[in-house]
């Protein structure tokens, strides 16, 4: 049987079928075209200005994040001024009309494919029975004062809330609140805040097995993005007390701390240390991204892959809840699912931009891994090591495992969530050659070769 669809007996509904040519056909003309108007020494030319255009831009900006003064100043200018070269190359050409009708060409081609190869449906959803003693833990501070903002406590307290805000004058133990309210029977844990208070509160809910709910007034809620709530109106995700649904959510583990997010170790984490960060995320970063571009090799991170891969000397370690959806170099985007049991895992070690714009190439780079697991171990030469759980600075010793604890939690979500996002498909293209040329066999055949 074809690897098109595995499952005996099944038809492949004609319209991916559809989908599927229509992708190599966007791609043919993609191609054709720029060669029936410059000719293939011209077409070639153009692809190679191109491709020199990208690898020039991606060093500018490597040397922009690893040098300081008059040098980062003009290699910012030429990150800048590289990509306005090509439309004008091709204006004098005459063909930008041809380059711009290629890039649409491509990208239908791009969006064929995913419709032909997409199966995923998202999370399944469970039913929500009911609550009557939910807790909810309120940080008014998070978000710039979101809980205030859109007046989170009355309102969870008018659905029959108890919420305990973090409002002292000296940190609170989350997790202390949060085990009492069990004690004293709660049946379900919630969190308005940052995704760090959230990983807290979900650790302890997913060892009584109560039910979690997350209010997004945090100040970038990556967790409830992922989970398709509203990040523009937190009180929305108070719905779910009335009228929610559960999805099963997988939890990372570093150490003995959970994380809903991810964990990151080396650039990032150093960068999540600094006392400035919380107040410039941007300038910090800027300030410090030369000097520990610059490190050493022997400071550098060593990453074990499930036991069977080994990185040396890797710069930036991110080990995700799940992994994301995109192909983007940091590993970085959104995951539309967190129930697959594994986590994401992208190493990168740049030592000049000659390697940064090998990165380009992707999986092709030996300085961009990027798998997924169910254990990493990262170590270092050092006693302790820097890492950002959740957006939350820790220094912990070294080796660090993180593991992952399968649909450990019950997260109740409103059943009307404006953005849940489907799974992007995987990339295959000899199942997606097949979908579109393979000849798809009838039931009768099908039936006759299970015999």
């Amino acid at each position: 049987m074809s690897p098109v669809d595995a499952v005996p007996g099944d038809q492949v509904p004609a319209l991916r079928r559809w989908w599927a040519r229509a992708a190599f056909a966007a791609v043919f003309c993609a191609v054709a075209l720029p060669v029936i108007v410059a000719g293939m020494r011209g077409a070639l030319a153009l692809l190679a200005v191109s491709v020199a255009v990208a690898a020039v831009t991606v060093a500018a900006l490597y040397w922009f994040l690893a040098t300081r003064g008059l040098l980062r100043a003009l290699s910012l200018g030429l990150a800048v001024v590289a990509p306005l070269a090509l439309p004008v190359l091709f204006v004098r050409e005459r063909v930008l009309w041809v380059a711009l009708v290629s890039v649409a060409l491509v990208l239908l081609a791009l969006a064929c494919a995913r419709a032909a190869l997409r199966r995923d449906t998202g999370m399944p959803e469970y039913p929500a029975p009911p609550v009557h003693r939910p807790f909810l833990v309120m940080n008014p501070r998070s978000g710039g004062g979101k809980v205030v903002k859109f007046d989170l406590q009355r309102k969870a307290e008018e659905l029959g809330a108890e919420v305990a805000l973090l409002a002292g004058p000296g940190p609170v133990d989350v997790e202390a609140l949060a085990r009492q309210a069990v004690e004293r029977g709660a049946d379900l844990l919630g969190v308005a805040g940052g995704d760090g208070t959230q990983a807290l509160v979900a650790a302890i809910a997913a060892e009584h097995g109560l039910p979690f709910l997350v209010i997004s007034a945090g100040t970038r809620n990556h967790f409830a993005l992922d989970l398709g709530l509203d990040r523009e109106d937190p009180a929305a995700g108070l719905d779910a007390l009335r009228d929610g649904v559960e999805l099963r959510v997988d939890l990372g583990r570093i150490g003995e701390r959970v994380f809903v997010n991810n964990a990151s170790f080396g650039v990032y984490a150093d960068v999540v240390q600094s006392p400035e960060y919380r107040d410039d995320k941007a300038g910090t970063a800027l300030r410090m991204m030369p000097d520990l571009l610059a490190r050493d090799s022997a400071t550098r991170l060593r990453a074990r892959i499930d036991g069977d891969t080994t990185v040396e000397g890797a710069q930036a370690v991110l080990v995700s809840n799940d992994p994301y959806a995109t192909d983007d170099l940091a590993g970085m985007g959104r995951r539309p699912r967190l129930d697959r049991g594994v986590l994401g895992v992208v190493t990168i070690s740049v030592a000049g931009a000659g390697q940064a714009v090998d990165l380009l190439r992707r999986t092709h780079s030996r300085g961009l891994v990027q798998r997924v697991a169910t254990e990493v171990i990262v170590d270092a030469e050092t006693p302790e090591i820097p890492v950002g759980v959740d957006g939350e600075a820790l220094t912990l010793p070294t080796p660090v495992r993180c593991t992952v604890e399968p649909q450990a939690l019950r997260v109740r979500v409103p059943r009307r969530r404006p953005g849940t996002l489907v799974s992007a498909p995987t990339w295959d293209w000899v199942r997606l050659r097949d979908l579109a040329f393979r000849p798809q066999r009838s039931s009768s055949s099908v039936s006759s070769g299970l015999r």
